[in-house]
């Protein structure tokens, strides 16, 4: 049905592009009015709100330093001393907007972008129920209530949903509609008995590339398939496709992610009924949403009745709660819980749209000429669902604008562009900025200056997006705490040392950092206590330069190997806290020579380099890092985080160091490393590979007897 699915398409995008300034309830049909205006979706500038302030970065990162290296995923000098970029977080969405810039401003690439899952949820939601074999109209107006979950407002982190989406989840709001595709693809293919289709596999493979964990959970909703007759070939080839076509991406990503990232301390969901609150987030069964379950319900129970194909949606409502409920007990804690309530929600949505789909075919049968009666029924149905839907929009409107209208939208730009034009006369170098939340929203979001590297390239910010994805991440933060007023101290269970400046400056030193922006009355009086120089102001922003230091160090004590029991990051925990003990470089593993310790701080005399060592030509870019020196054999320190991809040439190492840097020590003058490709990397590329040549054979052999049949 023509407009069951464009009717809710239309109404999403006109709100996520900005047609729709404002929706208010009035007396009397059609029950809504809406403001209309001009759409902040085609201006050309740069998108705001949320996470999505920042994830700005990194399609910039992936068109301008990884294609270039014929790469999708490699390093970027752009946040955190150096980080992974792309492969702990989703390339599909970076990759389209990297597409769409080659026609349009990258502004208004990057958001159309950002609505794509939302636009196309309509249509995947009844795909999905016409596969099961229901009814055109039945699958109309399920897939337009389906659609409908994007409009729920009752939280903004879980996925799938608009303020969810412009919060930053835009990927999974991509994963969410490619979810419905495949599975039902994977239910269409096995009812017509089909022996093998490439589609389901592609789509897997796109489905992966923007979200993980809706892949892990729609591969475990098709099991259920496994016991039909002929679909288990079907089902387990498109889950071999699908492997294969992501299998550049998805290879490094499942052998590198273990003891690469790190962890958060997310406190999983508990909640079950009502709306959840900032520390619950969100519940099974929000008040919004009690209405859907109840016509879910109906409309489940009324599937099974009629003996309808419905395995696989209740198979997914079903997992998802069940994941949702245990997975924080089965001590799956990596895996945010909250993350399978979308599944859980758009289920029961798809449900309440079966169920009053039976009933207006069941209604219509009441009356002469069925047929146009059930397009009758079937246009007036979506008419009230589309005026219920409408009547319950309200902040969405207001989301979508803050958000597109951008950073150059806001009052107060003219600040935070004054501030970016002192920073464009700096030396390149990295900046670590005082963390105020409360006042840095204003320009559109508190991850504003994480885009330090977008607006001014060069010069690189210590705080960004993807917190899991560096290891530098809890001592990023611990930093944050020690030269901000008011810290966020985002991750759990560390020991923060709030405001301690002199503690901050030896900590920045450390990573190598040139300047600090303060924005506080606060801490630009501690900058200045701490004879950290001047050097550039504005009416809202101080920058300050720290004292001289260089990105590659030469050790003045042998470094020493940590060979305790705990972690090597909670072993670096506690040497980073310790400052009497910072020169004294802590590894995870290196030469023999070098002592080892199974407690941290209870160390041997220092083994002292009784040497002078000069280091110069550092050349750091996102690709490489050289130097030259004369300290031959000389633990050198090189402050940028570590990653197993690093290389050296010149030296031996490199060795993972605390705090989450590396060391090399030099066997001649000149050292070069080099962000290399793992083995990891080649095997994905190696299976991608042989996997398109399959598809070709098999494409090429069917049309071959395809030919031979029409002949």
């Amino acid at each position: 049905m023509l407009i069951a699915v464009g009717t809710p398409t239309l109404l999403i995008f006109f709100i996520m592009a900005g047609f729709v300034g404002s929706v208010r309830a009035i007396d009397g049909f059609p029950l809504v009015s809406i403001d209309f205006q001009f759409p902040a979706l085609f201006i050309a500038n740069t998108p705001t709100g949320g996470d999505m302030g920042a994830h700005v970065l990194l399609p910039q990162i992936l068109q301008d330093s990884l294609l270039g290296n014929f790469r999708i995923q490699g390093w970027s000098q752009a946040w955190y001393a150096g980080f992974p970029a792309l492969f702990f977080y989703f390339p599909l969405p970076a990759m389209l907007t990297v597409i769409l810039n080659a026609v349009l401003p990258y502004g208004v690439a990057f958001k159309l972008a950002t609505i794509m899952g939302l636009v196309t949820m309509p249509a995947a939601s009844y795909f999905f129920v016409r596969s099961m074999g229901f009814h055109r109209i039945v699958a109309g107006i399920a897939g337009f209530t389906g659609s409908m979950y994007v409009f729920m407002e009752s939280f903004s982190i879980l996925g799938g949903n608009i303020k969810s989406t412009l919060a930053g989840e835009f990927s999974f709001s991509w994963a969410l509609s490619l979810s419905l595709v495949y599975l039902g693809i994977v239910i269409r293919d096995q009812a017509e008995g089909r022996r093998f289709s490439p589609k389901a596999g592609v789509v897997l493979a796109l489905l992966a590339m923007s979200h993980i964990i809706p892949t892990a959970l729609v591969v475990v909703v098709s099991l259920p398939l496994l016991l039909r007759k002929r679909a288990a070939g079907p089902l387990v080839m498109s889950w071999m496709v699908g492997f294969g076509i992501a299998a550049f991406w998805a290879v490094p990503l499942l052998l590198t992610a273990s003891g690469m990232t790190s962890d958060m301390n997310w406190s999983p969901v508990r909640g079950l009924i009502g709306d959840g609150g900032y520390e619950q987030i969100a519940t099974p069964l929000p008040n919004e949403f009690f209405p859907i379950f109840i016509l879910g319900l109906l409309g489940m129970a009324w599937s099974v009745y009629r003996r309808e194909n419905v395995v696989v949606p209740i198979t997914m409502v079903a997992v998802s709660a069940v994941a949702y409920r245990w997975l924080p007990d089965w001590g799956l804690s990596k895996i945010y819980n909250g993350r399978l309530l979308p599944f859980w929600y758009v289920g029961f949505f798809i449900f309440a749209g079966i169920a009053i789909g039976l009933a207006v075919m069941r209604l219509s049968r009441l009356f002469a000429e069925r047929e146009e009666n059930q397009l009758v029924a079937g246009a007036v149905a979506v008419l009230l669902l589309f005026n219920i839907s409408v009547a319950g929009i309200h902040d969405t409107p207001g989301w979508a604008s803050w958000n597109y209208t951008g950073y150059e939208g806001k009052a107060a730009w003219p600040e935070l562009e004054a501030l970016l034009d002192q920073v464009d006369q700096l030396p390149e170098g990295r900046i670590m900025w005082e963390a105020a939340s409360d006042e840095l929203n204003k320009y559109g979001t508190p991850m504003a200056l994480m885009l330090l590297p977008y607006f001014s390239p060069g010069r690189t910010s210590m705080e960004g997006l993807f917190f899991e994805s560096s290891l530098t991440t809890p001592f990023h933060f611990l930093n944050a705490a020690e030269v901000s007023w008011k810290p966020s101290n985002p991750v759990r269970g560390l020991i923060y040392r709030n405001f301690d400046f002199e503690r901050g400056i030896k900590h920045l030193e450390l990573y190598g950092v040139s300047y600090y922006i303060a924005m506080t009355d606060e801490a630009k009086e501690e900058a200045v206590k701490f004879d950290l120089e001047l050097i550039s102001a504005t009416p809202i922003w101080s920058i300050f330069k720290l004292p001289e230091n260089q990105l590659v160090d030469a050790a003045k004590f042998e470094p020493v190997v940590y060979a305790g029991d705990e972690s090597f990051v909670d072993a670096s925990l506690q040497w980073y806290d310790d400052l009497s003990i910072i020169d004294r470089w802590m590894v995870k593993e290196g030469p023999e020579s070098w002592q080892r310790v199974s407690t941290v701080g209870d160390w041997p005399p220092p083994t002292t380099i009784d040497q002078t060592v000069t280091v110069t030509d550092i050349v750091m870019d996102d690709n490489s890092v050289s130097f030259k020196t004369d300290g031959i054999g000389v633990p050198h320190l090189v402050k940028t985080s570590y990653f197993p991809n690093w290389t050296v040439e010149g030296a031996d190492g490199p060795y993972r160091a605390s705090p989450s840097l590396m060391i090399v020590v030099p066997t001649q003058e000149n050292v070069v490393l080099q962000f290399s490709r793992s083995p990891a990397e080649k095997v994905g590329m190696g299976l991608t590979a042989a996997t398109f040549l399959g598809l070709g054979i098999w494409a090429y052999r069917r049309r071959e007897d395809q030919e031979l049949v029409e002949a």
